[in-house]
């Protein structure tokens, strides 16, 4: 039982159709083997779904006039829709209670995030839901991440369900996260799932923010929610076809120009039939057509993914892509590997700079015991990515002090440098410098 379990205030909830309880402070089970308690439904039932720009200003005026931080999660259609906006937006504020909007009906929620601008917002694994967030017009200022408190608390296991039944004791229905949130209408019991998502994160917030400051990490909690309230948009990834699954069996260059060519056919696809790229065709079918190289399509057809089920217009549609790499001039075939700016992969370390291999073990070394020792993962505590350029391109004066600038200047936030500086410095010094 963690102290973060033994403080946590429970809040008033109904798990049946009995009347509500009183808020009292929670008593987790003594007995570690004690079920946690159901949350079968919201405390004032399921909100009417909010679809229309009439609606949609009463939930403004309402959460605006709320009081305390607010509650937001955000339902995609991964693996059924191209991209990954948004088909319902969840929100809880004191005073308020819960509002399920659709973002299909109503496409833009600026509105609602300029009313809520100077107002924490409550997300659990925020950066999966902010970019979708952002395309709707809603970005906070001030966060509270309830999963990266978790991670920094040291919690073994940091998923909405786990942390609720860890922390205030109740369990969760989980069995819709997976679901086609664009289908229309949503079926009740998904709009159920969805209104308890946002149920308890206010509780969940507040426990987790005593048991940080307990821990003496509430400080650097803040940092890090701070740090990704004000992270601009990633950039458009380069090269994403490298990402296809099985890339690794694809050694020749002919070939990869066939998998670029199959993904981004597949691509523009999906793209103008609004699907995941994934019901377009499989990365096992790129994969095999790329090892392969058909020459015609049916060669092609005997191909996994490529089967009697396909349809000729489709059919020709990928051997075109095929018969377009097959034709390229060896000066635009792709190159091996993606250029990646930074230090080339450990692996090759030893064999390119055996000092530079010297210094990362010192230092991953440093940094597990440290880890360990803070009750929290490695890359919480310093990314690896961090750790390796330092290694590879030390400052030329091993002291904290440079090893202090080195990872502000790679993002590293103030309680990063302050707890990894010394050790880093400390593992630097102890390979001799050429």
């Amino acid at each position: 039982m963690t102290d973060a379990q033994e403080t946590a205030a429970e809040p008033a909830l109904r798990t049946t159709g009995g009347p509500r309880r009183q808020p009292l402070i929670a008593q987790p089970p003594a007995d570690v083997e004690s079920a946690p308690i159901p949350l079968l439904e919201p405390r004032e039932g399921i909100p009417p779904v909010v679809a229309t720009e009439e609606a949609l200003a009463g939930v403004i005026a309402a959460f605006a006039a709320g009081t305390g931080p607010v509650a937001v999660d955000a339902e995609r259609a991964s693996g059924y829709r191209y991209g990954q906006r948004a088909y319902l937006v969840q929100l809880r504020r004191e005073g308020a209670g819960t509002a399920l909007i659709d973002p299909v009906g109503c496409p833009d929620l600026s509105g609602l995030g300029e009313a809520l601008a100077e107002t924490e917002w409550i997300l659990h694994a925020a950066t999966q839901d902010l970019p979708c967030l952002r395309e709707i017009g809603m970005t906070p200022t001030r966060l509270f991440d309830t999963e990266l408190a978790g991670r920094l608390a040291g919690f073994p296991r940091v998923g909405l369900g786990a942390m609720v039944e860890n922390v205030l004791g109740y369990a969760l229905e989980k069995g819709h996260s997976a679901v086609d949130w664009s289908t229309r209408p949503l079926p009740e019991p998904w709009l159920r799932y969805a209104a308890l998502d946002v149920e308890l994160l206010v509780d969940l917030r507040d426990a987790l923010e005593k048991e940080l400051d307990r821990q003496g990490k509430l400080d650097w909690a803040h940092q890090e929610f701070a740090a990704i309230a004000s992270a601009p948009p990633p950039a458009p990834r380069k090269d994403p076809w490298r990402r296809t699954s099985g890339m690794h069996k694809v050694r020749r260059r002919r070939q990869m120009a066939v998998v670029r060519e199959l993904w981004n056919t597949r691509d523009r696809v999906a793209q103008r039939r609004d699907v995941s790229p994934g019901k377009v065709l499989s990365d096992t079918a790129i994969v095999e057509a790329s090892l392969a190289l058909p020459a015609n399509v049916h060669a092609l057809t005997a191909l996994p993914g490529f089967g009697h089920r396909m349809g000729r217009r489709q059919l020709e549609q990928w051997q075109a892509a095929v018969d377009r790499a097959r034709a390229l001039p060896d000066t635009e075939l792709p190159q091996p590997g993606q250029q990646v700016a930074g230090p080339p992969p450990p692996r090759s370390w030893a064999d390119k700079d055996p000092e530079a291999a010297a210094r990362l073990s010192a230092a991953r070394a440093a940094v597990s015991a440290l880890a360990e020792r803070l009750n929290m993962p490695q890359e919480n505590l310093i990314t690896p990515d961090t750790v390796r350029r330092v290694c590879w391109e030390p400052p030329r004066e091993r002291t904290a002090e440079s090893v202090e600038a080195a990872l502000a200047e790679h993002g590293a936030r103030p309680w990063q440098i302050e707890q990894v500086a010394p050790l880093l410095a400390r593992a630097l010094s102890s390979v001799p410098a050429e």
